[in-house]
């Protein structure tokens, strides 16, 4: 049987910057936010603690080699490093995976995402909207920029750990629509790739699924094959996936994060925003009711790789305007990546692929690290589901 590869998103945000002292305060990391965070309803699981790994600074070799060195032994194959590049000089939060480039460790496969959004500093209200202040805005300066951001990156393509796709070096694009003429910067890519000693550049291009779509939950009694056999593809899926392998992607990694809303009668939702406000209360969901909504009979395409996610709290960043799945489990996880696993199964070897969304991104109470309440228990859930996986 062939080995899918479960490739987890990986948050470069664990260390002070020059920018985040300025724009935060002093020594600022995404550790301030998760540390500071607390309960804003009955049964509301806040904060969140770090287990065994705590309160790490990226900077320190030993936390980036104890981190691989989990990963691997619970059966993630490689990490996908957030890259944030907004022009030609400016780059943030680039040191732990410059680190990993320059010393060769760890010795674990890794590739690139470009996380290509403009930051805010956002400031959310009891409602759960929020007004922005521009941080540093994303910006697209034509060919010129496009080919010293491919040189910028062509080291790590070259590096033998960097994870290969059809044999070409992966490169993921977090919000593909926002790149004018996102052809014209593939075109150049792919030519300086090959002039440079590879392939070309396998892009895979990151979509989700928006919750004014479609929604509802899938129901209690819903078996998982059921899930995948039934369910066609939704026309906005097809259309989105069409116009990126148009544009010359290879690829889709699709998340379906917004497709569960538990109240599909508008005006029912209208009150519910209306309450929400009034009694200062997040976006609370169930994460069995939302996990049967993550998947879809679009997983089964070749050309469409699946992202799964174990958890979700984003209120340590957002407060009252964040989103909760609430109760998830270890094994609601293991049942729900399994099956995942199993839907993927009669793609060609190449394509067997899931992302994991995500390793630490502790601030949005989405991660496989260990914590104080679970220790080990989600990546010995997903290293059980692989298993179980090869068993079947």
């Amino acid at each position: 049987m062939s080995k899918p590869r479960v490739i987890a998103f990986y948050l470069p945000q664990f260390h002070p910057t020059p920018h985040n002292d300025e724009w935060w305060g002093k020594g600022f990391t995404e550790w301030t936010n998760v540390a500071r965070a607390k309960p804003l309803f009955r049964g509301h699981e806040q904060p969140h603690i770090p287990g065994e790994l705590g309160f790490y600074d990226l900077r320190l070799p030993q936390v980036r080699e104890a981190q691989a060195e989990l990963a691997r032994d619970y059966g993630i194959y490689g990490f996908c490093y957030y890259y944030y590049r907004f022009e030609k000089g400016k780059n943030e939060l680039e040191l732990p995976l410059n680190e990993v480039l320059k010393t060769g460790k760890p010795n674990f496969p890794f590739m690139i995402c470009w996380a290509n959004e403009t930051w805010h500093k956002k400031f959310w209200q009891y409602d759960g909207t929020s007004e922005k202040k521009v941080l540093i805005e994303q910006k697209y300066n034509g060919i010129e920029d496009y080919t010293a951001f491919f040189y910028e990156v062509l080291p790590y393509f070259k590096d033998r750990r960097y994870i290969r796709i059809n044999g070409k070096p992966a490169f993921m694009i977090y919000r593909p629509n926002l790149v004018p003429n996102v052809k014209d910067f593939i075109n150049v890519w792919n030519m300086l790739a090959k002039e440079n000693g590879l392939e070309g550049v396998y892009f895979i291009g990151y979509t989700m699924v928006d919750s004014d779509i479609i929604s509802s939950s899938q129901g209690e009694n819903v078996k998982w094959r059921d899930v995948f056999k039934n369910s066609t593809i939704m026309p906005d899926v097809k259309k989105d996936r069409n116009q990126l392998i148009e544009c010359g992607f290879d690829s889709v990694a699709l998340n379906r994060f917004f497709m569960f809303i538990n109240e599909k009668n508008l005006i029912k939702r209208v009150i519910k925003k209306i309450i929400r406000s009034v009694f200062h209360r997040p976006n609370v969901f169930q994460y069995k009711d939302v996990v049967k909504c993550l998947v879809g009979a679009e997983d089964l395409e070749e050309d469409i790789y699946p992202v799964v996610m174990p958890n979700w709290d984003h209120t340590p960043r957002s407060n009252y305007g964040g989103r909760v799945w609430q109760n998830s489990t270890p094994k609601l996880y293991e049942e729900y990546l399994y099956n995942v696993l199993q839907s993927i199964s009669q793609k060609k070897e190449e394509n067997q692929i899931v992302f994991l969304k995500s390793w630490n991104e502790w601030g949005e109470g989405n991660y496989l690290e260990p914590d104080l309440k679970w220790g080990r228990q989600y990546l010995e859930a997903n290293k059980r589901a692989i298993e179980k996986f090869y068993r079947s």
